[in-house]
C-alpha cells in the first residue's frame, strides 16, 4: 500500500527573482536570477544537479514549450529537464516532479523551477486586450474576475451573509495581505491600503473591486531537493522536508451536477483532505502554523478557509474580521503578501509560496518572520471554479 511522500525529501535550497514589471529582462534572466540564490543557498555546483523541472504556462508568448530554455540558461549538465504545465499549479507542479523523482529514488538532487514573464503577452485578465492568449481560446465568453464574482455571490446566498459584510471582509483580506508586502523587497506592490479603500475602489465585477483583484506580474523561483539522508550527508542539520503533496483536478462535476451550488471549491475540499491524511494532520486550525493560498481575488482567500477546513462552514468572514489570518492571529495566512502583492506570474506563484515558508520555517524570513513555525501550507487553484485544478502541499521542519 502506498505511504505518501512524508519526510523523504529534503529542500536544501530556494531562491526567488523579485516580482514586478520585469521589462529589463527575459525570462531566462529571472531563471537565472532565482537559481543564484538556491544555488548559493544549497552550497552545491551545478553539476550535482541530475534531474530539472520547468514550469511554464504561456509558452509561445515566454520561454517556448519545451524544457530546453532552463538547460540552457544554466548550463545544466545535459541532464533531463522536462516541461510541465498545469495552470495555476504549474509552479507547484514543478516542485512535485523534482520531489517525485527524489523519492523514488530516480536521482539524489533534482531542481524545479517556475517562471512566467506575463507582462510580455499583454494578458490583464479581461478577454478584450488578451489578443490571443490562452483565456480567449479556452472560455472566450468568461473572464476570472467574473467567475469568481460568481463565487462571492453564490458564496453570500447560500450562508446568507449581506453582501457589504461579506465586502467588508473581502476588503480586510486585501489590507492584510497588503500589511504584510509592505515588509517584502520581492513583492511588486509594496503599499498599504484601507478598508475603506479596497471597498470603495472601482468595481471590475460585482461585489468585487479593482483591490480585491491581484495584478499581473513577471518572476521565478525555483528549489533544489533531496533525500533526507543524502542532506545529512552534505552537513545539513535544520531541515525543511516534504509532509505532502496532492492535486485534484475538476472531473466535470461542478459543471454537471445540480449538487454543486457553486459556493465552494470542490476540488480544494479533496486535495487538501488527501494532504492532511498524508501528512499526519488531524486538526489543520491547530497544527498548521501558517498559510500561503491562491488569493487570486479577495473572496478566493476567505472561501479557500472554509475548503481547507480553517474556518468552520460559513464561518471564514468572521475568522477574518477576527484576525484569524492577521500576522499576529492563530494561522497567518500571506505573509509575504501573497498574489495580492507579489501579482501572479502563472508558473512561478506555487514555487514562491514555498520560497515564503522554507524561510518561515527556518527562521529566516527577516522583518516578516513570525515565531518559531513548524509546519506551513501552501495552496493553488488554477481555472476558474467550475473547472479548475487544486493543489495542496505541506512543509516543515523535520524531527526526525
Amino acid at each position: 500500500m502506498a505511504k505518501g511522500i512524508k519526510d523523504k525529501v529534503a529542500i536544501i535550497g530556494m531562491g526567488c527573482s523579485r516580482f514586478g514589471e520585469r521589462w529589463d529582462c527575459g525570462p531566462e534572466e529571472l531563471i537565472v536570477e532565482a537559481f543564484k540564490e538556491a544555488l548559493a543557498d544549497a552550497g552545491i555546483e551545478r553539476e550535482q544537479i541530475e534531474m530539472a523541472w520547468l514550469g511554464l504556462f504561456y509558452q509561445e508568448q515566454s520561454a517556448g514549450k519545451s524544457a530546453l530554455p532552463l538547460a540552457l540558461s544554466l548550463r545544466l549538465p545535459n541532464i533531463p529537464v522536462t516541461r510541465v504545465e498545469n495552470m495555476c499549479a504549474t509552479g507547484t507542479e514543478a516542485l512535485r516532479g523534482a520531489v517525485y523523482a527524489v523519492a523514488a529514488g530516480a536521482c539524489d538532487i533534482a531542481l524545479a523551477v517556475g517562471v512566467e514573464k506575463l507582462k510580455d503577452t499583454g494578458y490583464a485578465g479581461l478577454p478584450e486586450r488578451t489578443k490571443g492568449t490562452f483565456d480567449d481560446l479556452w472560455l472566450p465568453n468568461a473572464t476570472a474576475p467574473g467567475a469568481f464574482a460568481q463565487l462571492a455571490s453564490a458564496y453570500a446566498a447560500r450562508h446568507k451573509i449581506p453582501m457589504e459584510d461579506l465586502k467588508r471582509a473581502m476588503a480586510h483580506v486585501s489590507v492584510k495581505s497588503h500589511d504584510n508586502g509592505v515588509l517584502n523587497p520581492k513583492a511588486h506592490l509594496r503599499k498599504r491600503i484601507t478598508e475603506e479603500e479596497a471597498m470603495k475602489a472601482a468595481p471590475v465585477a460585482y461585489p468585487l473591486g479593482l483591490l480585491d483583484c491581484c495584478g499581473v506580474s513577471d518572476g521565478a523561483a525555483c528549489a533544489i531537493v533531496t533525500t533526507v539522508e543524502k542532506a545529512r550527508e552534505m552537513g545539513f542539520k535544520d531541515l525543511v522536508t516534504v509532509k505532502a503533496m496532492q492535486l485534484a483536478p475538476s472531473n466535470g462535476y461542478e459543471m454537471s451536477n445540480t449538487g454543486w451550488d457553486g459556493s465552494y471549491l470542490l476540488t480544494t475540499r479533496v486535495a487538501s483532505q488527501k494532504a492532511y491524511q498524508e501528512a499526519g494532520i488531524t486538526n489543520p486550525r491547530e497544527q498548521i502554523n501558517m498559510m500561503e493560498v491562491h488569493d487570486c481575488f479577495s473572496v478566493t482567500e476567505l472561501v479557500v478557509m472554509e475548503d481547507l477546513g480553517i474556518s468552520p462552514e460559513g464561518g471564514a468572514s468572521k475568522d477574518i474580521l477576527d484576525g484569524v489570518f492577521d500576522r499576529d492571529g492563530k494561522v497567518p495566512c500571506q505573509l509575504d503578501g501573497g498574489l495580492k502583492c507579489f501579482g501572479h506570474p502563472i508558473g512561478a506563484s506555487g514555487l514562491r509560496m514555498a520560497y515564503e515558508m522554507y524561510l518561515q520555517l527556518l527562521g529566516r524570513a527577516g522583518d516578516r518572520q513570525i515565531g518559531s513555525p513548524s509546519i506551513g501550507l501552501t495552496h493553488n487553484l488554477g481555472g476558474h471554479p467550475f473547472r479548475n485544478v487544486a493543489s495542496v502541499s505541506l512543509f516543515g521542519l523535520y524531527a526526525g
